[in-house]
């Protein structure tokens, strides 16, 4: 535990060092949002305020861009010949990728807040009870805990940074055939089946209800059980791709 606490404060110095990297993946989201809210938000129709709508999709793309640089971060450690010198300290694989993951959810949860402080500068009010607001957060947690950790396993496979950085790509357009922008039954029929069930509109749905006090059914539990899928497939990945690439 120490040491993985110890590569996350690691992690977390070498973002401070690239602060170009950090207000993009807080930039862009952000930019999106307004650009949602204000241009095509009036020609779309979800019953309601749009920006009551599009936030928990933005918190979502945000995660992404995040995870975005744990994938490129990861993979400069396996080719930058810092992994060697760890090796000599007796530090593990287990506690490098995990102080990878905890760095970000920390630079994640960050970018939320101030994601959200913008949401509520331009309309958006949340109306969750005390459990909603656990429960929203709980499962955004999660989300960014098994995002992060499929991040790592990535940043693992790539041969460069830059080819680490192509998971930004997908996992930042993964929001958008889901119900994160637009309701999933104004989509063409061949797209609803996929953004009915792909992880991501479970997720969006359940911090959609819960911050905004609607019941939510079982979408949080779905949800829940993407995140916890993921997670363990990534984990295990992981240190099976670790032992190949330091063996």
């Amino acid at each position: 535990m120490s040491d993985a606490l110890t590569m996350a404060g690691r992690s977390l110095r070498i973002s401070a060092r690239t602060p170009d990297a950090l207000i993009t993946a807080l930039a862009m989201p952000v930019m999106l949002m307004l650009v949602f809210v204000y241009f095509f938000g009036g020609a779309i129709d979800t019953g309601g305020e749009y920006v009551q709508y599009v936030v928990p999709g933005v918190l979502v793309l945000c995660a992404g861009f995040g995870a975005g640089n744990t994938a490129m971060s990861v993979t400069h450690d396996m080719h930058g010949g810092i992994i060697d010198r760890f090796r000599a300290m007796d530090v593990g694989g287990a506690a490098i990728l995990a102080g990878h993951v905890a760095a970000s959810l920390a630079r994640n949860l960050a970018a939320t807040a101030v994601v959200f402080g913008v949401a509520t500068a331009i309309g958006f009010r949340a109306q969750a009870s005390a459990a909603g607001w656990f429960a929203a957060i709980g499962v955004l947690v999660c989300y960014i805990v098994a995002l992060s950790w499929l991040a790592a396993t990535v940043g693992l496979i790539a041969n460069s940074p830059e080819a680490a950085g192509g998971f930004t790509f997908f996992i930042g357009f993964l929001p958008y055939p889901s119900s994160g922008f637009v309701p999933v039954d104004t989509m063409p029929s061949w797209l609803r089946g996929f953004a009915e069930h792909q992880p991501l509109t479970p997720v969006i749905e359940s911090m959609r209800g819960l911050l905004l006090g609607q019941p939510v059914g079982g979408s949080a539990w779905q949800a829940l059980a993407w995140c916890a899928g993921i997670t363990v497939v990534s984990v295990a990945a992981a240190d099976v791709l670790y032992r190949r690439r330091t063996g």
